[in-house]
């Protein structure tokens, strides 16, 4: 079967025939393994080898330029050194700047070349790592970067590259880091590179067969379901992992996918993400029965592709220890789909923070459905405007993550949910309709029968079970407002005392609760309830007896 080209190269196709660019600016996956379907034998290569050998085989000069090795001249050596600028030079310029302008000076001389009827040659250059001599550094006056800048841009202002066979390829892996008179161009294409789809790592999977016998034997040529398990890695970490499998000849089990993909991904996502395939679900979460069953329809909906109704993200919000981050883990797992949880992608270099999240958007993307978890959302997610000193970073945050949350492409493939115990510091805008549909209030066990369900259930899972016979003693000493992390605390203290003092469970959780002191001041906890209970966007979400607690009843 043929290997379709990937959808991004169509882009460039378009957009260079048509004459509506010639300057391409390729960010994302671009230091990933490429299948070239080459028609005698595909293979892999790098994004270079991809752009000389697929789309750019007429072109009879091919220049590239990177810092480390300077201007080099990969096709149409004769060609290029029979221009009398260069024909008696020594050597090529290795420094950008005069690259730059050597590289602009060569394409003025073609173009005349081909107003006077000359012949001419068709001129493909590719600079390579551009983030790491045009970087984004708003901050910086320095005259060469600028001027590198003015002239890298000025390749692209020329309307009829096409029509002088003329192309320009910068790559970068993130957009953010790229010099803004150079990404903002607007008469430069940007095209990102995503992570390979499922179909395309099948491709992968057929090509690597004969090279790794021992570890895909068992999947006999049908690799549909290990390149859909293993969507959001890069071909380059697969075959690392291939290559250390069947140097031990281990095969590639079905088991092994989950753990598989977990490691490739955050190896991949360079510690900007944790990736988590949940195996809880709605049953284990103790209480919040109508909670569950709102999730469970939803679920449902997501489950049979009936997006309409499908929420585009959800707020958990409630007093601190009431099992928000432990709901949010069940739901996936109820789902069957993979967490991702945004780690610290805060970095103090101006423009790190925004190529950071670019990263993480990019992964999102190509994992296909998955739930992004922000726990401490008042925190992470930034503000609208941002007055503590830190060049704008916050709102710019602000600004990226809010317009990915109401991107109505991701309907269905990224469910985003928030947590906090202080949903008001959450900006308004991110908590409206169409980022935010569904705000779920999660309160403390609101009543002493309630609180003592909860604790003889994690009782039980610690490895303490209760005589339920003698439970209904224990009813006047359970504490009022009980939070599942207060509870979990007390089930953990009372198998401790069971195997430190060697008695009974219902004698310890006595002893415990005997001795219990709440973790957070009530006063805090009642403030937070009534938060949650002011951001729910259902009546029924808020049971009664919240209801004549917080009005005092």
């Amino acid at each position: 079967m043929p290997i379709e080209l990937p959808d991004w190269t169509k882009t460039i196709i378009a957009h260079y025939e048509s004459g509506a660019a010639g300057q391409f600016l390729l960010h994302g996956n671009i230091d990933d393994h490429f299948l070239l379907p080459l028609q005698e034998k595909p293979r892999l290569g790098t994004l270079s080898d991809f752009l000389m050998e697929i789309l750019l085989p007429r072109f009879q000069v091919i220049l590239t330029y990177d810092p480390g090795h300077g201007l080099r001249v990969e096709r149409g050596r004769e060609i290029f050194h029979s221009w009398p600028a260069i024909k008696d030079a020594p050597d090529l310029p290795t420094q950008a700047l005069a690259t730059a302008r050597l590289l602009s000076r060569y394409l003025q001389y073609v173009r005349n070349l081909r107003s006077m009827g000359a012949p001419a040659p068709a001129v493909a250059i590719l600079l390579r790592d551009a983030s790491l001599y045009l970087p984004n550094l708003p901050q910086v006056l320095n005259a060469d970067l600028a001027a590198l800048a003015s002239v890298v841009r000025s390749l692209a202002t020329e309307n009829s590259t096409h029509q002088h066979g003329q192309a320009v390829f910068l790559m970068c892996d993130r957009l953010h880091a790229l010099h803004a008179l150079v990404a903002q161009n607007p008469r430069a294409c940007a095209i990102e590179i995503p992570l390979p789809k499922p179909a395309e790592l099948a491709d992968v999977f057929s090509h690597f067969s004969p090279t790794f016998p021992n570890t895909l034997a068992l999947w006999k040529e049908n690799f549909t379901q290990p390149a859909s398990r293993l969507a959001g890695t890069s071909v380059a970490a697969l075959e690392t992992f291939l290559r250390l499998r069947e140097h031990a000849k281990q095969p590639l089990l079905q088991s092994d996918l989950g753990e598989l993909r977990k490691s490739l991904v955050e190896r991949d996502s360079e510690g900007l993400i944790e990736f988590i395939e949940p195996k809880k679900s709605l049953e284990q979460v103790l209480g919040l029965d109508g909670v569950k069953s709102w999730l469970r329809q939803d679920l449902q909906l997501w489950q049979q592709d009936d997006l309409a109704a499908l929420p585009m993200g959800y707020l958990f919000c409630g007093p601190v220890g009431t099992g928000k981050t432990y709901l949010a883990e069940c739901l996936a797992g109820e789902a069957g789909v993979p967490v991702v949880v945004l780690k610290n992608f805060r970095d103090r270099w101006v423009g790190a923070t925004e190529a950071n999240l670019e990263k993480i958007f990019a992964l999102l993307h190509a994992l296909g459905r998955c739930i992004v978890f922000v726990d401490e959302a008042d925190q992470a997610l930034g503000r609208r405007q941002a007055d503590n000193g830190d060049s704008g970073v916050s709102s710019r945050v602000y600004s990226m993550i809010a317009a990915e949350m109401s991107s109505q492409e991701n309907r269905g493939r990224i469910l985003w949910v928030l947590a906090s115990s202080r949903p008001d510091l959450i900006e308004v805008d991110l908590k409206r309709p169409g980022r935010i549909d569904v705000k779920i209030p999660i309160f403390p066990a609101g009543s002493a029968s309630e609180g003592l369900s909860l604790l003889a259930g994690l009782c039980k899972r610690h490895g303490a079970p209760l005589n339920e016979s003698e439970l209904p003693d224990l009813l006047t000493l359970v504490p009022p407002w009980l939070t599942p992390g207060a509870a979990e605390a007390i089930a953990v203290k009372t198998y401790r005392l069971t195997r430190t003092e060697k008695i009974s469970p219902i004698q310890a959780l006595r002893q415990c609760l005997n001795g219990y002191r709440p973790p957070v001041d009530p006063a805090i906890i009642r403030q937070q309830m009534q938060l949650a209970a002011a951001e729910a966007t259902d009546a029924s979400f808020v049971p009664e007896a919240v209801h004549q607690f917080l009005s005092g009843i």
